[in-house]
This record gives structure tokens, C-alpha cells and sequence, in this order.
């Protein structure tokens, strides 16, 4: 419903609608338009039903209407899934053809894929293959692909994977922290990237500003058996010492435009001038992290972002006026999948992976 929401809103008159019935009517008018197996007397019955539940008996009579309008009309031509300035802003810097591949990716079903945390690839996959559910490894050797959306996957509970896409695992391989070494992950909830960063050998004091956030990071550490410290924190005002951490990591709230197959109701939100004001607080963060980190450390700025607002200017604008960092390079990361300035982008219409963007800074000795 969310992915087709441009077109059931183009088909109902909402704006005559009390704002309680919205989600109602598209439910409703999505089962008659795009589900076969429904039968549109059912549709119709069950969203009566749910408005009443919802706003009271009065408006059963107007949603039956309006619903049994949509019934028997043709559909209109199609409106598009995306806003039409954010195709005309794709399609200027990606080209038609790679931006249908995006359109594309983005309505499609996202795959399940899981990320090993206490268990190995190999062996999550032998476990649910004796299960009946079918594994392989998922893009780039990062985790483990699962076919379907199983009611349940046998290990989780225990902590032996997490579940996050290759893209933001990647991003952990590519911060390339050295074992041993302590990495305060600043903006951590849900906590994937912090259990990936522990798994790799190094130690984390994982914070967030987001109390609501704080319970299911605590719940990610704690279920994956990782000793990883976390604290209820605010970058720009962290109780960290200056200089005292080998490596932070900004996982900066963003657009997210590079997850919207995953968050279908993120295109909805969107609107021109989002990207430059989500760079403004990112470059905040950034200003925020750049003194904990100590002579020689390692500052990873990321986002699950498309958009360059909010990826390589932010990391440009921050080199230029602290010219004590610079970009340092890996080798732990494909080369497909590195910018020629040397930082990571994956972008979901090449690579079939979530969005994702990350620089890797070092702070001169």
C-alpha cells in the first residue's frame, strides 16, 4: 500500500475524508486495485468494518461509497510510486535507464538477509537448510540470503545472526578499525554496525541520543552475546574525553534514500529541501566527532543516503576547513564499490544492495 500510495491518494478523495480513514480508504482501495485474490465485496466489507472500529458507525456509509466508486471505475494511467521531483533529480544524475533500475528496486519485495553474529555463514546456512528453508550467500560474501520470509529462523533468538543488509555490514569492513582497538559508534540504535565492528575484533562504546532507540540497541548487544558498552548519549555533547578514542564512527541520520525498498513510506516524507537541511546537522555531528578522536585515529562518516548533499560534500566541506584529516584508504572493500575519491558508494540499481555511503578519515599524528 505504501509503495502504491502516489496512486490510490491520485484515485480518493481524501481531503473530504476525516484524517483517521486515510490509511483505511488506501487499504481498501489497494486490495481492489491490486489484489486479484480479493473479492471486491470483501475488500469493501472489511474496510466498512475497520472504519467503524476506528472513527465510529457514521462513516460506514461514506467509506462504502467511495470504495465501491474505486470498484467501478478503470484505474486512471499511473502516477508513479516516487515523487516526480526526486525521479527528475535521479534521472539528471543516473540517467533514465539507471533510474528506472531504481524506480524498479525500490517497489520490489526486499529479500531477507542475515548477518552472522555468534554462528558462520556456513553454518547458518546449513542449519536452515536442513530446516527446509533455502539460504545461499548473500552479494559481495557479506551474510547470508534467505528465500521467502520464514515465520521463524531457528537461531535467532540465540543470537547467532543478526538480521541487516550486505551494504551496511560493508560499511563496517570498510571503517577497517584495527583489532583491539576502541571505536565509540555515536549514532549506534539500532546497534547492526556495532555488532559487525565487535565481531571484527574491535571494542565498542556504542551511544544514542534517542532514548526510544536505546532499549532495542541494548536488546541487539545483548541477544548477539557481544561485550559492547552502550550509553545513552548525544554527539554533540558526549561524555568522552578529547582525543581519547581510537575511532568514532557518524552513522548520521540522514534521507535514508538508499533504504526506501526496505522503508517503502520514507518516499512520502521526502521533499527538495531535506538534503540540505539533514547536511547541516550532519556536518554538526562531524564537528562533534572530529576532537574525540586521538592524533592518528580514524573518523568514519556514513549514511544510508543517495544524495551528494548529504554524502561527499558534507566529508569536502569538513577536509576543508580541518585540514588535520585526510582520507585514508582500504583495501577491505571491492573496488566496484569505491568512489574515485576513494570513499564507499553502493548504489542499489548496480550493485543489489541497500544504499549506502561512508568516508574514511585518519587525523594526522
Amino acid at each position: 500500500m505504501l509503495r502504491q500510495q502516489r496512486e490510490l491518494d491520485s484515485a480518493l478523495d481524501l481531503e473530504r475524508a476525516d484524517l483517521r480513514l486515510h490509511d483505511v480508504l488506501r487499504l481498501g482501495a489497494y486490495q481492489l486495485r491490486f489484489l486479484s485474490r480479493v473479492p471486491a465485496h470483501a475488500a469493501v466489507s472489511t474496510s466498512v468494518e475497520l472504519a467503524r472500529a476506528t472513527v465510529g458507525e457514521r462513516v460506514a456509509g461514506y467509506v462504502n461509497q467511495a470504495l465501491r466508486k474505486i470498484a467501478a471505475k478503470a484505474p486512471k494511467d499511473a502516477v508513479g510510486t516516487h515523487p516526480e521531483w526526486l525521479v527528475a533529480r535521479w534521472t539528471a544524475r543516473f540517467g533514465e535507464n539507471e533510474t528506472k533500475r531504481l524506480l524498479s528496486w525500490n517497489d520490489s519485495k526486499p529479500e531477507l538477509i542475515v548477518q552472522p553474529a555468534r554462528s558462520y555463514p556456513r553454518s547458518l546456512i546449513c542449519e536452515f537448510r536442513e530446516r527446509g528453508i533455502w539460504a545461499e550467500d548473500a552479494p559481495f560474501g557479506t551474510g547470508v540470503r534467505v528465500q521467502g520470509v520464514p515465520k521463524e529462523l531457528p537461531g535467532f533468538a540465540a543470537g547467532d545472526f543478526i538480521v541487516q543488509d550486505p551494504a551496511h555490514a560493508l560499511v563496517a569492513r570498510f571503517a577497517g578499525i584495527p583489532a583491539g582497538q576502541t571505536v565509540y559508534d555515536a549514532c549506534a540504535a539500532p546497534g547492526g554496525k556495532s555488532v559487525i565492528l565487535e565481531t571484527l575484533g574491535a571494542r565498542v562504546l556504542a551511544g544514542d541520543a534517542r532514548l526510544e532507540r536505546l532499549g532495542r540497541l541494548k536488546e541487539t548487544t545483548r541477544r548477539a552475546g557481544v561485550a559492547i558498552r552502550c550509553l545513552a548519549a548525544d554527539l554533540e555533547a558526549a561524555p568522552i574525553r578529547s582525543g581519547s578514542v581510537d575511532a568514532v564512527l557518524v552513522d548520521a541520520p540522514c534521507s535514508a534514500t538508499g533504504t526506501i525498498r526496505r522503508h517503502p513510506d520514507a518516499r512520502q516524507r521526502l521533499h527538495p529541501a531535506v538534503f540540505a537541511r539533514s547536511a547541516q546537522r550532519q556536518t554538526r555531528l562531524l564537528e562533534a566527532a572530529a576532537p574525540l578522536v586521538r592524533p592518528g585515529g580514524l573518523l568514519i562518516y556514513a549514511t544510508c543516503s543517495l544524495e551528494p548533499e548529504e554524502n561527499e560534500q558534507v566529508v569536502e566541506r569538513f577536509l576543508t576547513g580541518h585540514l588535520e584529516f585526510r582520507r585514508a584508504a582500504t583495501d577491505a572493500t571491492p573496488a566496484e564499490l569505491l568512489t574515485p575519491a576513494g570513499d564507499f558508494q553502493s548504489l542499489p540499481q548496480r550493485h543489489g544492495i541497500d544504499g549506502a555511503y561512508a568516508a574514511r578519515l585518519v587525523r594526522a599524528s
